[in-house]
């Protein structure tokens, strides 16, 4: 897979390195939360981790559309993927018909970061 070149002075990280994840499911659709590890991550997951780019990361495995909801005030944002479970719950008959590895595979996501935005 070829990398799309970053902004200069910048840097991709994965976002295992922002932010904690937890999903599930919501019938036919999963439920991704992300939760910046700290204040100053929450702005460039803003601005990075948008609704077209999850669904570029989720594409052959969901078959809606993806909304995103911000929640400033706990640093956090919600993923809503719909048709991502194959029915849902009792029908799907997908491996993880309650959509708890969203989150895992979401934090696999790669997004630019400024080098001003120090990660440990």
């Amino acid at each position: 897979m070829k990398r799309k070149s970053v902004k200069a002075g910048g840097r991709k990280v994965s976002l295992l390195h922002l932010a904690h994840a937890r999903s599930g499911d919501k019938g036919d659709t999963a439920n991704v939360g992300l939760i910046a590890l700290k204040p100053e991550f929450y702005p460039v997951l803003v601005k990075e981790v948008t609704a077209a780019k999850v669904a570029r990361h989720f594409k052959g495995i969901i078959t809606g559309r993806v909304e995103r909801f911000e929640l400033p005030n706990l640093g956090a944002l919600n993923f809503l993927l719909h048709g991502a479970l194959g029915g849902g719950g009792t029908v799907s008959l997908k491996t993880d018909a309650q959509g708890k590895v969203f989150s895992t595979a979401l934090l696999r996501m790669e997004i630019p970061v400024p080098r001003t935005i120090r990660v440990d």
